[in-house]
């Protein structure tokens, strides 16, 4: 844990960057609860975790480095929004069962871990999750094929969800547009 901690630890402190919302939560907010539990995990400086606060939800976002989930606290403090920034090693110490009601994942794969995040969502729960494809167009993003989606392998990785929204492009047509480098998943858990 410590080299990984010390490695996002020094990214996040060189960081001149706004944090980003996932466009998987950007493009679909509409389809969020009212109201109920969200987690962001994996966070980062926490733009999803910012956006979900601001449409109403009880927010908890979790990241291994200190300094990004220090910086998340002040941006949220800033912004007049509340929010439950926790340094957590999400690997070893993953979220309870049905403990949320909408789940956010976006730029973090670990496949041994799927399991235990299907398990965290409450029936009838949303999944939104993006990360980085093999098939890109560019250098963006890991290289580490651990870190890499295959071909609809985000579908595979959350069999039991019912797919509301899903979109990998790959390498398909004029490159110059669309969604490139990842894949989007909307899944909500049966109830």
């Amino acid at each position: 844990m410590q080299m990984i901690q010390k490695k996002w630890d020094q990214v996040y402190q060189q960081s001149e960057e706004e944090p980003k919302v996932a466009e998987v939560l950007q493009n679909n907010h509409y389809l969020l609860p009212s109201n109920g539990v969200a987690l962001d995990l994996a966070c980062g400086l926490g733009g999803n975790a910012l956006f979900l606060a601001d449409k109403g939800l009880t927010v908890k976002a979790w990241d291994i480095s200190p300094v990004a989930i220090k910086k998340l606290g002040a941006m949220a403090t800033e912004n007049g929004l509340e929010l439950e920034a926790t340094v957590r090693d999400v690997v070893t110490d993953p979220p309870e069962i049905n403990s949320v009601d909408v789940l956010v994942v976006s730029g973090f794969l670990d496949r041994e871990l799927c399991p235990a995040l299907f398990a965290a969502i409450n029936p009838g729960g949303l999944l939104l999750y993006q990360t980085h494809c093999v098939h890109k167009v560019d250098k963006k993003g890991p290289s580490n094929p651990d870190y890499l989606l295959a071909d609809n392998e985000l579908l595979s990785l959350f069999r039991g969800m019912m797919v509301r929204v899903y979109r990998e492009e790959a390498l398909l047509g004029n490159h110059a547009w669309g969604m490139r480098n990842q894949a989007w998943l909307l899944a909500e858990k049966p109830a």
